[in-house]
């Protein structure tokens, strides 16, 4: 008797000794190339479990668009604290979720082009869309969407579906910004074109990198991890006339999570030089504070003579049923 209640009183202690070694967990949730070996992911798990005592865990969930279905699907149950990875055409979008909570951040020193007001989603990286090509095999290359539209019928890209994928979404809202009432005609002529559509951006740049296509609808940075992670300066990115769409990407914060001050650690983390100076040549974008060092030559943010475009966050959603029927019609002929 006594004897078990000596080994009852080790076990207590144990459990107890191991409770008290128990980190706290911060879940985040973000999209599939993010935590790829060769993204970002790894080494920002690193640096932030460095200096938080937790233990960080990132879950994959498809491209932007779809990361935004699942949490619309979890609701109030998500066990996500953080969701990392919409861009600025799902903000209102995610906003209208009631999930998100103000994040305690302030962006200090910003390298975005735009001013940034928004006090829900705090920005990590930005970029520009752009049909990526390899420079070896494609000597006419597309100056503009019509251009592109009247090229030979041999003439292939992939694109991503707007509905699962960001820079899907962000390809519809390109052409609606540049032709406004035109869009459905320059869809139609697109179509034939169009070799197939991916779920999301890994997909389609894994077909083009096959041979698969001729243009992939990838960035303007594309190129850039080419150059600096292979030592290949054949991959260019095509410039066009009437512009490139400009993509925001944001972190925001889950108003139900358990890890409030946790979550708010990470997010000031997130815009400092700890995350910042890793994003340019993991996640291949520009950074959303300037960076500590300038960038590599390869990431010369020069597009030519094109505006920058860009459409209101409040005016997407609206914008976003009326492209998304026009992009089903045309392909669906």
């Amino acid at each position: 008797m006594i004897r078990s209640l000596f080994l009852a009183a080790g076990l207590l202690t144990v459990c107890a000794s191991a409770q008290a070694d128990e980190k706290p967990v911060l879940n985040i949730y973000t999209y599939d190339s993010f935590v790829s070996d060769w993204g970002p992911g790894p080494a920002i798990e690193k640096a932030f479990e460095a200096i938080c005592d937790c233990d960080l865990k990132f879950t994959a969930a498809g491209d932007g668009a779809a990361l935004l279905s699942r949490l619309k699907l979890e609701g109030t149950r998500t066990k996500a604290d953080i969701v990392l990875g919409f861009d600025s055409a799902l903000l209102e979008e995610a906003r209208e979720t009631g999930l998100f909570a103000a994040y305690g951040a302030t962006l200090e020193n910003s390298n975005l082009p735009i001013e940034w007001g928004d006090k829900d989603f705090l920005p990590y990286d930005w970029g520009y869309f752009a049909f990526v090509y390899d420079n070896t095999k494609l000597k006419r290359v597309p100056t503009s969407f019509r251009e592109l539209a009247a090229a030979p019928d041999d003439l292939k890209i992939v694109i991503q579906d707007p509905r699962s994928s960001t820079p899907g979404l962000g390809l519809l809202l390109w052409i609606k910004a540049a032709y406004g009432d035109e869009a459905p005609a320059i869809w139609e002529a697109l179509a034939p074109h169009i070799v197939t559509v991916t779920k999301g951006w890994s997909e389609a740049y894994g077909m083009f990198l096959e041979g698969e296509a001729d243009l992939v609808l990838s960035y303007t940075t594309s190129p850039a991890y080419h150059i600096l992670a292979e030592d290949d300066a054949t991959k260019s990115a095509a410039t066009f006339t009437e512009g490139h769409y400009m993509q925001i990407e944001v972190a925001g914060k889950i108003a139900a999570s358990k890890q409030q001050a946790l979550a708010d650690q990470f997010l000031a983390f997130m815009i400092s030089a700890g995350f910042q100076d890793i994003i340019p040549t993991t996640n291949w974008m520009y950074p959303a504070v300037k960076p500590s060092e300038a960038l590599p030559a390869a990431f010369d943010p020069s597009i030519g003579e094109a505006p920058a475009l860009l459409l209101p966050a409040a005016e997407v959603s609206a914008i976003k049923s009326k492209a998304l029927e026009e992009w089903l019609t045309a392909l669906s002929k």
